[in-house]
This record gives structure tokens, sequence and C-alpha cells, in this order.
């Protein structure tokens, strides 16, 4: 299938390191030129250069989403790198607080108000400077990544959790804001995606329980005992990076204001 997408242009937010990278990497298979964003510019330089060794096009769009002048860097170094912006995936994203100690009890304030920011608000900063030139174009793509944990909160960083279930609501709403105008918006929650972060945590499972760097005992643990689900392996970030592409392309103008879940059947709800 023709995904149609070749000579689109996107920024992926959060796209130096982990699941951001995966959809940088599916998007420019498919011929979509891509703007790299984080805060270091030598990661970035590094997924810059995998793409252009791959065959694909890439710019760096350095800049701290969550905060509104990295923002307006990220969108400023886009929009000149590429001459304009068909595609938003909205996947930075993270928490304030440290997750080892945290609860509703014990999270500051201040701490709440920054992972808004990190997540839902980042989100909303890219929309507001994407998302009118969009509807001006008369197409547009703009794709949220929240989180399982927007359904399925734990007891553990709540302010996290709430902060992908209100990005759940901001997509729809914008969607509905966009109605009629060739921009769909949608949303996308995975489920636990081997990354740099995951791997660690299989690493400490490993030392706890007894097995060191064996990751597939590991693996098997998290899918028994912290996470079952229907496919009996965990994520890698080209599953979320395919999802994504497909939803930007003009092969799915009829899917919109939708929340998928790509997380292996992990979690157990029918909406």
């Amino acid at each position: 299938m023709d995904l149609e997408l070749n000579g689109k242009r996107a920024i992926v937010t959060g796209s130096t390191a982990g699941i951001g990278v995966g959809i940088a990497h599916s998007l420019a298979r498919e011929g979509v030129r891509v703007a790299i964003n984080g805060r270091s510019e030598r990661r970035g330089r590094a997924v810059v250069e995998e793409i252009l060794a791959a065959g694909g096009d890439a710019v760096l769009a350095l800049g701290d989403v969550a905060d509104d002048d990295g923002a307006k860097a990220a969108a400023t170094a886009a929009l000149d790198g590429l001459g304009g912006v068909d595609i938003v995936v909205n996947n930075a994203g993270g928490f304030a607080g440290n997750s080892a100690v945290s609860s509703v009890f014990n999270i500051p304030p201040a701490d709440w108000l920054r992972t808004f920011d990190m997540n839902a608000g980042a989100a909303v900063r890219m929309i507001q400077h994407f998302g009118p030139q969009m509807r001006d174009r008369g197409w547009g793509r703009l794709i949220q990544i929240a989180s399982g944990n927007a359904m399925m909160p734990s007891g553990e960083t709540p302010d996290y959790a709430a902060s992908k279930a209100a990005m759940l609501n901001v997509s729809l709403g914008t969607a509905k804001a966009l109605a009629n105008t060739g921009v769909t918006v949608n949303t996308i929650s995975p489920g636990i995606i081997y990354t740099r972060s995951v791997k660690a945590w299989f690493r400490q499972i490993g030392e706890r329980e007894g097995w060191g760097d064996d990751e597939a005992k590991s693996e098997a643990w998290v899918l028994k005992n912290y996470s079952p689900q229907m496919v009996s392996r965990i994520g890698r970030p080209a599953d979320i990076g395919d999802a994504v592409t497909y939803l930007c392309s003009p092969r799915a103008d009829f899917i919109n204001g939708i929340h998928w879940r790509v997380d292996g059947g992990a979690t157990p709800t029918i909406t």
C-alpha cells in the first residue's frame, strides 16, 4: 500500500531517543521529511545522521517543548528547515518528580504543574503553533502520544497519569475544533515499549530476582507479574512508529478523534 506520504513534512517532539526515534524512522521510510526535536544537540544530530544514512531526509529542531520559549524555538527551526509542517507528533513527555517515592500525597504542586507542562502543555504549545497553519492549508495531522496510564493509573506517578489523561481530552477537543478542515487529530497510547529506561528496568528486575542481565527472563516476569497482555512480547519503538505513520497518511483521512491503544492488548477494557 502506498501511504501517499512522500514529501510531507513532520516534526516529532522528543525524537532524540526511545519511541520518538522509532516514529521518526517510520515516517522517514515513507518519504516524510522529519524535524528531529529534543534538548540534546548531540543525540539529535545522531538521529538526523541515522535517517540521512538510510536514505531519508531530516533536520534538527532543538528546543524544550515543555517551555514556551523552547517550543517556539523548535517550531521555528522546523519551519526554517522544512519550509512548512504538515504533521505534528506530540511525543515529548515525562514527569518532574521521583517515581520511586511519588504518590498523590507527596508530590509538590510545582511538580504537578511541571509534569502537566511536559505532557499536555507541550502538546498544546505545538498544536497552537501549527494547527492554524494546517487549517488554513486544508490538510494536516496532529498526533498525540499518551500512555496506558491515562486509562489505568497506578498509585505511583499520579501526576504523569493525570497529564496523559488530559492529553486525551486535548486531542479530542482539538479534533472537534478542527472538524471539516482536512486536519485530523488522533491519540495513540503505547503499552510497555523497549526503550533505554525499560532496558534499565529489566536490569533492576534481573538483579533483584537473581538472573542478572537475562532480558528474556525479565521480559517474561514483566508480562506475567506487571503487565499481562495478549501478545507474548513487549512493544518496540517501531510498533508505535508504524501506527503513527498510518494515521498520518492521507489513506487515514476518515479516522479522526480516536484513541488507539497500541499495547499488545494490555488494557482490559472495551474503550
